[in-house]
């Protein structure tokens, strides 16, 4: 297993004994397979980061954990590490905790490890269940500041909420559906991947809202606890075209847009128009199809860094800064998408 770092660095990045990590490295046996999986990706993400291992200034190890499909998590894990030179002359270093779904008890227990063995920060995206706000106020009573990442769990006690305004993100939606809509009949299909998530629950709130004030004859269908994934999606999605004949538009809050258009494409049903959220690369390329009519995007990049500088002013490494505004919706369509959109 070739690698450059010493093995208190990767034993520092893997959250494990030097002891543990030697055995690994030179096949010594009595370590689970899993524990081996941990060292080497700790090798990979060291690799990633080497640009900043051997800067000198005043070191930063966060733990990004995070409940997500794994194109929106490639996608933070991948901002992260392209803003990583920003924050020059300090080094921060990131341990990845990323999962698709699975009980709230499993991110519980990933962040009490966090806070028994420390960390100088935790940028969380995470369902706003009690026992995950529990576990954030766990952490911060361990001195482990904590940021809650493009999704808010507002009742813990973590120190700030990096992201849009999520009702208003919603109403835009609305708006953007009803002008494309005009006085074609039609239900529209509001998708959520779970309804644990704050985000998820606050579009959907503005989206109705909107569309009640100003469209009150339109039916929403929604559906829900499909996870973003897109199997899961497929079969609900669906079942509800399915049942209901008059879908003619969708308003995905919470992804799986592949599975979504494969619905209505073997229905042989068509969707009129289409607004997702975030623009990875799954819904780049249906966007440059037209397969979208619009997505609500915000900089993602800009996101990590300002949850970085949140982390680095809880250690009194940079000044105080009042509260971050909400970061600014974009509204993205095949003719104005930014240059830097995935490939």
């Amino acid at each position: 297993m070739g690698h450059p770092f010493p093995i208190r660095e990767i034993a520092r990045q893997a959250g494990l004994s030097e002891a543990t990590v030697d055995r690994v490295l030179n096949g010594r046996g009595g370590v689970r397979e899993s524990t081996a999986r941990e060292v080497r990706q700790a090798i990979a993400d060291l690799d990633r980061q080497r640009t900043q291992v051997r800067l000198v200034g005043r070191t930063f190890m966060v733990d990004i954990v995070m409940q997500a499909p794994e194109r929106f998590t490639t996608a933070v894990r991948a901002a992260l590490e392209a803003e990583l030179p920003s924050l020059r002359p300090a080094v921060l270093r990131s341990r990845f905790h990323f999962r698709e779904t699975g009980p709230a008890g499993e991110l519980v227990r990933t962040l009490d490890r966090i806070a028994r063995r420390g960390s100088q920060g935790v940028i969380l995206k995470a369902p706003d269940v009690p026992e995950v706000t529990a576990a954030v106020g766990r952490l911060e009573a361990a001195g482990v500041p904590v940021v809650t990442l493009v999704t808010d769990l507002p009742a813990s006690a973590r120190r700030a909420y990096v992201g849009i305004d999520d009702r208003a993100a919603g109403a835009t939606a609305a708006y953007l559906m009803g002008q494309w809509l005009g006085e074609r009949p039609g239900n529209i299909l509001t998708s959520l991947s779970s309804g644990f998530f704050r985000n998820e629950e606050e579009r959907e709130m503005g989206f109705r809202s909107a569309m009640r004030a100003r469209h009150p004859e339109r039916t929403l269908v929604e559906i829900a606890e499909g996870q973003g994934l897109d199997a899961t999606q497929y079969d609900l999605v669906r079942a509800a075209l399915e049942r209901d004949p008059d879908i003619r538009a969708v308003y995905s809050i919470g992804g799986g847009n592949i599975a979504t258009l494969r619905a209505f494409d073997d229905l042989g049903r068509d969707c009129a128009v289409f607004v997702a959220h975030d623009l990875d690369h799954d819904n780049t390329r249906l966007l440059r199809e037209h397969r979208l009519s619009a997505v609500l995007h915000h900089d993602l990049r800009q996101d990590v860094r300002e949850a970085c500088h949140t982390v680095m002013r809880a250690h009194d490494a940079l000044p105080p800064a009042g509260p971050s505004l909400p970061s600014a919706i974009q509204v993205v369509t095949p003719y104005n998408m930014p240059p830097q959109a995935a490939v």
